[in-house]
């Protein structure tokens, strides 16, 4: 995965300015004449480790950015659905999946990577 990245990493944020046990919404940029896009949402555990996922359940399109986290899990504010914040995927025995991006923190800093916030993350393009 690391070779499909852009490496062109796009500052987002401080650590700090994500709260703890929260989420902090990036909004996607808009092509012109498209839709807009789901927003990524940057969330941060009581370890200030930093995960970044489409702000969109797998279940019922829930605002993830909305839900409680705990250890490495954000519970969906609809449904209860616990996901895996590093694979964005649900607990069993709830099954799906959303996007996870590549995130990157260095001396306090949240970066995203540029190409996956325009276009989305590489798995998700047909090889």
């Amino acid at each position: 995965m690391e070779s499909v990245m852009s490496n062109e990493w796009k500052i987002i944020c401080k650590v700090s300015d994500i709260p703890v046990l929260g989420a902090r919404i990036v909004n996607r940029p808009v092509a012109e004449g498209m839709p807009p896009q789901v927003n990524v949402a940057i969330f941060r555990n009581s370890e200030d480790k930093v995960f970044a996922l489409l702000d969109k359940c797998p279940h019922k399109g829930g605002p993830l950015s909305q839900g409680i986290v705990f250890g490495e899990r954000v519970a969906c504010p609809l449904h209860g659905w616990n996901i895996e914040l590093a694979s964005g995927c649900a607990i069993a025995p709830d099954v799906g999946c959303t996007l996870k991006f590549a995130v990157k923190v260095e001396d306090g800093q949240v970066f995203l990577d540029a190409q996956e916030l325009a276009q989305g993350p590489a798995e998700t393009a047909s090889a």
